[in-house]
C-alpha cells in the first residue's frame, strides 16, 4: 500500500515506461485536519515502482500555479500518454475559484522528456466546458464539472481521444453525469465533441475518473461515483457507491451506463486498471476511501481482476 504519514493521498494514474511504473497522485497535508479541505490544496505527487507494490517517492510533478491561472486553486486528476516523438504528455484538471466560491474546472497539459521534469503548456487551458453540450456554473450544480481527462490513442491510429467527467444541461440533477469527449490529431490542440453517453434514470450525477480498457476481450468503462451523487433509482437499491464498471461496445462506446455494476463499495474509490508486466494480468488499484474512523487516503496494492461474463470481478474473490 502506498501511504504518506503526513498527507492524504487519493486520485491517481499511471505511466509505464517499460522498466518502471510511474504513479502520479493527488495529495494534501493532514495538517488541514478536515479531509474535505484537501481538494483545494491538492498537488500532483510522483512515485516509481518495479512491481506496483513497493513505491519510492520522487519529486512532485505539478503544484498549483500563481494567480491568475486556470489552475491557481488546485491541480487535479489526469492521465499520461506518450507522443510518437517520445514526448510525455501529462493531462490534468486545473481548478480555479469562481466569485461565488464554487470552482471552475478546465483541462491543460504539461510535457516531459523523462517523466520527472514537467513544463506547463503556456497556452493552457486547452479545453473547457462547451455550453452547447455541457453544464456550466449557471446550471446550479456545486461546481462546473469538466475534469479527469483520460487520453488514449484512436484504435485506427488516426489521432487521440479524451474522456472527461462532465454534466449535460438537461435532465434531473443527479442523472446529468455523462462521459464527455474531445479529439485531437497531435495531443496539443483539442476539439470538444458531444458526450458519448446520455443522462438516464439509472445514471449518476457524475462519472468520475473514467477509464476504458479491453479486459479479457471485453471493452469496459470504469468510473467512480458515491451514493450521494447517484440517481434516485440507484440510491433506492441501497448502494453506497464506489467503483463501477459498465459494458461497452468499444473504446468509444456505446457505453451501457444503466447496466453498470459495482466493482467495490465505498471503501475504495478512483479505481485504475493497469496490465502488470510480470504476468500480463489486469490489476486494479484504488485509493482507500472509507475506513473505521472515516476518510483513509492511501493507495491499495494491486488486485487481479477479470471479466466474468457480466461484470468486472476480483480473481479469487
Amino acid at each position: 500500500m502506498f501511504v504518506l504519514p503526513d498527507s492524504w493521498v487519493w486520485d491517481f494514474w499511471f505511466a509505464d515506461d517499460g522498466e518502471s511504473y510511474h504513479l502520479f497522485f493527488l495529495y494534501a497535508s493532514r495538517a488541514l485536519r478536515d479531509p474535505d479541505a484537501r481538494h483545494y490544496r491538492a498537488s500532483i505527487g510522483h512515485a516509481v515502482s518495479a512491481d506496483l507494490v513497493s513505491w519510492t517517492r520522487i519529486e512532485d510533478a505539478l503544484v498549483r500555479a500563481d494567480a491568475p491561472a486556470f489552475d491557481d486553486l488546485a491541480t487535479w486528476t489526469g492521465s499520461v500518454v506518450r507522443h510518437p516523438d517520445g514526448t510525455w504528455f501529462l493531462f490534468y484538471t486545473g481548478s480555479t475559484a469562481a466569485p461565488d466560491g464554487r470552482n471552475v474546472q478546465r483541462i491543460g497539459y504539461a510535457t516531459s522528456q523523462d517523466l520527472v521534469t514537467w513544463q506547463r503548456n503556456p497556452e493552457n487551458p486547452v479545453l473547457a466546458a462547451d455550453p452547447r453540450w455541457y453544464e456550466t456554473l449557471n446550471d446550479g450544480w456545486h461546481d462546473e464539472a469538466f475534469r479527469d481527462p483520460w487520453v488514449f490513442a484512436d484504435p485506427d491510429g488516426s489521432g487521440w481521444h479524451m474522456l472527461i467527467t462532465a454534466r449535460v444541461t438537461t435532465g434531473e440533477p443527479f442523472e446529468r453525469g455523462v462521459v464527455g469527449h474531445a479529439v485531437s490529431a497531435d495531443l496539443r490542440h483539442w476539439e470538444p465533441r458531444p458526450p458519448l453517453t446520455l443522462p438516464e434514470s439509472r445514471g449518476f450525477g457524475q462519472l468520475e475518473v473514467t477509464q476504458v480498457e479491453v479486459v479479457d476481450g471485453k471493452p469496459v468503462l470504469l468510473f467512480s461515483c458515491l451514493a450521494e451523487h447517484a440517481s434516485p433509482d440507484r440510491r433506492a437499491t441501497g448502494t453506497t457507491g464506489g467503483i463501477w464498471a459498465a459494458p461497452a461496445g468499444g473504446l468509444l462506446g456505446p457505453f451501457d451506463i444503466a447496466a453498470a455494476e459495482p466493482v467495490t463499495d465505498d471503501r475504495f474509490y478512483s479505481g485504475r486498471l493497469i496490465r502488470r508486466r510480470s504476468d500480463d494480468r489486469w490489476v486494479l488499484l484504488a485509493f482507500h476511501h472509507r475506513g473505521e474512523h472515516g476518510f483513509v487516503g492511501a493507495i491499495s496494492d494491486p488486485m487481479t481482476v477479470a471479466w466474468d461474463g457480466k461484470r468486472l470481478s476480483f480473481v479469487g474473490s
